[in-house]
């Protein structure tokens, strides 16, 4: 696959008007849970017909329009619907509770939903049902390059989630990137997506390089290893664009399913989280294949690096830049070097087979900074520091050895400990709490809370939990809860977070 196999002169909706054009009567979508399937043709149509009911509902150029949809055939239809109608795209989880929904929506401005439920929304916000149709023309207002296509909504180090603006440059040139690495994807494929498509992981790699290419999406709400498995034999799968949960499920079901379930497939990629190695291991022994690591953030648009660039796994790296991205470790004021440590500080300790330093990114796919203003982007050379903390190894492939911020980083989704610690603060009874990720097989990090209850205070585990389920999207909330009688701090009062892990 080539690089003028993916049209930039369009913006991110002329994928799919291409793929329309090129592969018209083609399967683009199956949907597992009911077989349903889409040609290129007829999702063209839906985008189309939707995108006249946005405009119809006043959307305008610029106007961001919030996605509320499952991994399925209706998020891809609106997604290009809302871009065809000049809108920009905010996907958000449809399970998150309606504290978090309300705040994302009145930080965003979003005055329109798009979601499968009759939800309740805040005053002055509507919604419309997906695959909406008014008919007319085609619509198509033509935004691109450094128009805004999506803002994607990730936890930033310093608050509660920031909106980082992708524009439709960064999201065509990480395609770009992509696919200059030999063999990545091709038209022939069928690529099983289960990771969630609000996540810039499940859209760019997953939708939107699929679309670029004309492969077919197999497409399936939620993962559940057994039956997953028995859909990627059933529908022929080839691609598994996945995380390491995925990888321990299969692992789990023994070696005589994985060989039978993944049959078909050719070739798997795993990001957001380290993959154990024995679960790259067991999948190896039993099928032959590797499974493909990658790097990358929601800041660029979101792949950085990938084993398969090398066309080889190594356990505990992340690989090498894509084609067309520069990375370099620098120190916290970006200049280029060691980072510096400082040995009274355990949290500031790495071991590693190199120097040290903050991972520090340059390319075409980088974001435009941070809803709504496009402050703290690149600098004005092109660096983004990612606070991410790595090393190369002899070879020159990157490995991550922790990071400089706090936060933790479930199945690709980012938590700042912050936002949980203070629901949990709420709680009658809680004199202090803190919140650090640990490992974990299944999602790479959960989240675990230590609570110091007030003296004297009758608090237990499921009360914590509930009380963050009740404000807090699911990967937030706490995998465990541990009490004690208090937290480590140092001497200046900084919490010691690397002790709680």
């Amino acid at each position: 696959m080539g690089v003028d196999r993916i049209s930039t002169a369009r913006g991110v909706a002329g994928l799919l008007a291409d793929a329309a054009g090129r592969w018209p009567e083609r399967t683009a979508i199956i949907e597992t849970g009911t077989g349903g399937k889409l040609t290129w043709r007829e999702l063209d149509e839906a985008a189309h017909a939707q995108a006249r009911q946005l405009v119809s509902a006043g959307v305008g150029p610029g106007d961001p329009v919030v996605l509320r949809l499952p991994t399925s055939a209706d998020f891809a239809v609106a997604l290009f619907a809302v871009l065809r109608a000049g809108g920009i795209a905010v996907p958000l989880s449809p399970q998150a509770p309606a504290p978090e929904l309300e705040r994302l929506l009145a930080h965003s401005g979003a005055k329109l939903v798009v979601q499968r439920d009759d939800a309740e929304l805040p005053e002055g916000v509507a919604g419309l049902p997906p695959r909406g149709s008014v008919a007319g023309e085609p619509v198509d207002l033509g935004r691109t390059g450094e128009d805004i296509a999506v803002i994607s909504y990730t936890s930033g180090t310093t608050g509660p989630p920031r909106g980082v603006l992708l524009s439709h440059r960064a999201l065509l040139a990480n395609l770009t990137q992509l696919s200059e690495v030999d063999g990545v994807l091709e038209q022939n494929d069928r690529v099983l997506v289960s990771i969630p498509l609000f996540h810039v992981y499940g859209l760019g790699p997953g939708l939107l390089m699929s679309t670029a290419v004309g492969a077919t999406l197999v497409l399936s709400e939620r993962f559940e290893p057994q039956r997953t498995l028995d859909d990627i034999a059933e529908y022929g799968v080839t691609v598994i664009t996945g995380v390491p949960a995925m990888y321990g499920g299969f692992a789990a079901l023994g070696q005589d399913e994985l060989r039978r379930g993944l049959a078909t497939v050719r070739r798997m990629t795993s990001g957001a989280a380290p993959l154990h190695p024995k679960v790259l291991a067991s999948i190896r022994e039993a099928t032959g294949l590797d499974v493909y690591e990658g790097y990358g953030l929601t800041e660029c648009a979101p792949v950085v690096t990938s084993t398969l660039v090398t066309g080889y796994p190594k356990p505990g790296s992340v690989g090498r830049p894509l084609p067309g991205i520069e990375l370099r470790l620098v120190e916290p004021d970006g200049s280029a070097g060691e980072l510096p440590l400082d040995p009274e500080d355990p949290d500031d300790v790495f071991e590693s087979g190199g120097s040290t330093g903050l991972v520090s990114v340059r390319g075409a796919n980088l974001f435009s900074g941070y809803w709504p203003d496009g402050a703290h982007g690149p600098d004005a050379e092109g660096w983004f520091r990612t606070g991410d903390v790595g090393y190369l190894d002899s070879d020159g492939d990157l490995h991550l050895v922790d990071r400089a911020n706090d936060l933790i980083i479930v199945n690709g989704f980012n938590v700042f400990p912050h936002e949980v610690e203070e629901v949990i603060s709420q709680l009658p009874g809680v004199a202090e709490a803190a919140v650090v990720g640990v490992v974990d097989d299944r999602s790479g990090e959960a989240v675990k809370a230590v609570v110091v209850p007030v003296e004297g205070a009758a608090l237990s585990e499921q009360q914590v939990v509930d009380q963050c389920a009740a404000q807090l999207a699911g990967y937030k909330v706490p995998h465990t809860v541990e009490f004690a009688e208090s937290l480590p701090h140092s001497a200046t009062g900084k919490l010691r977070r690397l002790k709680l892990r």
